[in-house]
């Protein structure tokens, strides 16, 4: 890679690497380079017999995409770790290994406890001298996997006598940071300091790797240093601190104008729909009782106004559910917006410590039908057209003179139950329909109660979720204001030791050098 140092040989590097300038800038800028460089230089004092014991590392995990994800990164890592095909049944290691001790790799699952399917074996193996280490991977798909990782290491502790170490891993933010160039990223991902683990395992320091490895750690290391200086040159923590502070200014009113114009808006479309919905069931009330009065007697109409309202308790009723399912829906939309406020309680309608109202009345009982001309015109005509009637029945009586005299008090009593009968109709009539007149007025102050009632929750609604939007923002403001002081800090203090930091990579720089020229 562009400026890179060139590799030196075994011996200078393995006596450069050694000095404490040098492995201080290291671990300082590449921890995982560091953790690798210390054993590696130990490793090249060594007698060649004692170094490259291992060939490969014996991988125990699922043959999946994760897997081989982590594999093909990890190749990436000088020097080079070699692996078996995963052996997806802990049961068939002893055939995989054969006689001899090996270097295992266990992959731990970061979305599921290790059993004793696989603590079982691990134990045997670690018993007969193999080497054993511990990876979970893909933690960055599972945000519960510290609690996985303490319950597995509490397990392995209990069958192996030892606290395993268990490095998490993440193949995919590796990938991520080898396309951002982020090395902070990269490190982050546990890659480099498994590869560290590994190749201290089996020995992984030939004099050749060991040039190799070296000559890598410090051309990463020195990529950083060079990173950090054309950083600090080009001003674009100073940058990035300022449109940092931009941002927040923009936003210092902690929302509060935008959440108020949801809120505006919200309120309406809830009034437009809880108004329509009172009209919907007072149309749904007028239509019953059309139904119910067609279908009473002469006394079932005096006990209607009771059977109303109880139609307009259970009316009530349903619409106070849907007016609080509205507004807790109405809360948490200006929620979405907001955030919850500290301290915030239940949303409108839900309280239940809430009173609630009393269904509206429907009123006094109607008064009593007045009885007027049309009463006694229909007493007149049923009379009437009862003695016509009667006369009519009786006439055939009226060619018998010995019979003529008995049709008389017969005409008489027809026409008088016709009468009766015609008036106690009209008169049932009427009273139908001047209860129907009253059930009518009766529902349209009922529509004025609901409509005061839905107006009521709304107001109160609107009240309590303008306190909710005012403590969100302000609580918001606070922080703003926090973050604002704390960025100009952070400017003044970079402006301030931009020099110092500049000077101190450069010292490190030319320490890597010249290690790579030694």
């Amino acid at each position: 890679m562009p400026g890179s140092p060139a590799v030196p040989d075994p011996d200078s590097a393995s006596a450069s690497v050694s000095t404490d300038d040098v492995r201080a800038v290291v671990e300082r800028w590449n921890p995982a380079g560091g953790a690798l460089l210390r054993p590696a230089a130990d490793a090249g004092q060594q007698p060649e017999a004692v170094v490259g014991e291992y060939d490969s590392v014996t991988l125990i995990g699922p043959d999946d995409p994760n897997t081989t994800l982590l594999r093909t990164e990890l190749s990436r890592f000088e020097p080079r770790v070699a692996f078996t095909d995963p052996v997806t049944d802990p049961a068939n290691l002893p055939d995989v290994i054969g006689g001899g001790p090996a270097v295992v790799l266990v992959l731990l699952d970061p979305g599921a406890a290790a059993g004793a399917g696989l603590i079982d074996p691990v134990a045997r193996l670690q018993a007969s001298g193999n080497r054993i280490l511990f990876a979970m991977n893909g933690v960055h798909a599972h945000p519960q996997w510290r609690a996985t990782l303490q319950h597995d290491a509490a397990m392995l502790a209990h069958a192996l006598g030892a606290e395993p170490e268990i490095v998490p891993v993440s193949a995919r933010l590796a990938v991520a940071a080898r396309g951002s160039g982020d090395a902070a990223l990269l490190d982050r991902s546990g890659l480099a300091a498994l590869h560290a683990h590994l190749s201290v395992a089996i020995g992984n320091h030939g004099p050749d790797r060991l040039a190799g490895a070296t000559a890598r750690i410090l051309a990463d290391t020195r990529d950083r240093v060079m990173g950090q200086i054309e950083a600090l040159r080009s001003g674009t923590a100073v940058t990035r601190l300022r449109a940092e502070r931009t941002t927040a200014l923009a936003g210092r009113d902690g929302g509060r104008a935008q959440a108020l114009a949801a809120l505006r808006n919200r309120l309406q479309l809830a009034r437009v729909d809880l108004t329509h919905e009172v009209g919907a069931r007072i149309r749904t009330l007028n239509a019953t009782a059309r139904t119910d009065l067609e279908r009473l007697d002469r006394r079932a109409v005096r006990e209607y106004p009771e059977q109303l309202q109880q139609l307009v308790n259970e009316a009530t009723g349903e619409l106070d559910g849907f007016v609080g399912r509205r507004l807790v829906e109405l809360t948490r939309q200006i929620e979405a917006v907001t955030g919850p406020a500290p301290g915030s309680q239940p949303g409108p309608g839900s309280s239940p410590g809430r009173p609630a109202d009393p269904p509206p009345r429907v009123g006094a009982d109607p008064d009593g039908r007045p009885r007027g001309v049309e009463d006694r015109l229909m007493i007149a005509l049923g009379a009437s057209a009862g003695f016509g009637l009667g006369r009519l029945i009786v006439a055939p009586l009226s060619l018998v003179p010995a019979l003529d005299i008995a049709s008389v008090p017969i005409t008489l009593a027809l026409g008088a139950g016709v009468a009766l009968w015609v008036v106690r109709a009209r008169g049932h009539l009427a009273d139908r329909a001047h209860l129907r007149q009253w059930v009518t007025d009766a529902l349209v102050n009922v529509k004025a109660q609901l409509e005061q009632r839905v107006a009521t929750a709304l107001v109160e609604a609107e009240s309590d979720l303008t306190d909710r939007v005012v403590r969100a923002s302000t609580a918001r403001m606070v922080e703003t204001d926090q973050r604002v002081a704390e960025l100009e800090k952070q400017l003044r203090r970079a402006a301030a030791e931009q020099p110092a930091q500049l000077a101190a990579c450069e010292r490190d720089l030319a320490i890597l050098d010249a290690a790579a020229g030694s």
